[in-house]
């Protein structure tokens, strides 16, 4: 039998919600008033965030099997904004509380300023559909 190679890691997945997220931060911020299209992009970046929390731990599984556990002690340090900010997007967003959705987009968009994501990106709108989402994931 041979080896199954995952083409989708972690690390993979990562980047592509960052770049999202950092996307989906710079539409918002364009936003003048307050409507569907910014619900759906404040859920969005809720909902990204914790999922680039989620990746975390799977990343570090490999450096732990091969004893590298302070290299895995401080990635999970630098990434550990991520569990918090999103955590504080969702409960913004789903309160609808704009200005600590401002305060905290920002927070995130300081963690990710190093990202680069070019104007002509060809990602979309990832957005749509995340306030229905949230408020799912609110439910269940």
């Amino acid at each position: 039998m041979s080896r199954v190679i995952n083409i989708q890691s972690a690390g993979k997945t990562r980047t592509k919600l960052l770049k999202a997220t950092v996307i989906a931060i710079r539409e918002l911020m364009r936003q003048e008033d307050i409507d569907h299209r910014s619900r759906d992009l404040a859920a969005f970046i809720a909902l990204s965030t914790e999922a680039i929390s989620r990746t975390i731990e799977p990343s570090v599984v490999a450096w732990e099997k091969r004893g590298y556990w302070v290299k895995a002690d401080r990635f999970r340090l630098e990434w550990g904004w991520a569990e918090t900010l999103g955590t504080n997007m969702r409960n913004a967003t789903l309160e609808e509380d704009w200005s600590t959705i401002a305060i905290t987009a920002a927070q995130i968009a300081e963690k990710l300023s190093n990202v680069t994501v070019s104007e002509r990106h060809r990602m979309g709108t990832p957005w749509v559909g995340a306030w229905d989402q949230l408020k799912i994931d609110e439910e269940n």
